[in-house]
């Protein structure tokens, strides 16, 4: 049985982008119930994109945490908007030699 990811998009500006990365940072883990391994933010601000990608041991644990999630909305005064959650198994990862 292999790992397990929850892909999420947003539509945000720079600003958003900033305050997103800088409330993970300062996490001290994942928010309570949300059992993830690893998480990974990819930005193309030009885009106005953003993509979070948490991973988890089991596609249970990762439907806990999406009940997690979709309960969470963005603050009101800040310009971020989900575009996508999407789901996947991890078949393969490896490093580039």
């Amino acid at each position: 049985m292999g790992q397990h990811a929850r892909v999420v998009t947003f539509e945000a500006d720079d600003a958003a982008i900033d305050a997103l990365v800088s409330e993970i940072n300062s996490a001290e883990g994942p928010p309570e119930g949300v059992p993830a391994k690893r998480i990974t933010v990819l930005a193309d601000r030009g885009a106005g994109q953003v993509v979070v990608s948490t991973r988890y041991e089991s596609e249970e644990d990762m439907q806990k945490a999406a009940a997690v999630f979709e309960a969470m909305s963005p603050p009101e005064d800040s310009n971020i908007r989900r575009v996508s959650v999407d789901s996947f198994e991890v078949l393969l990862e490896r490093d580039a030699q």
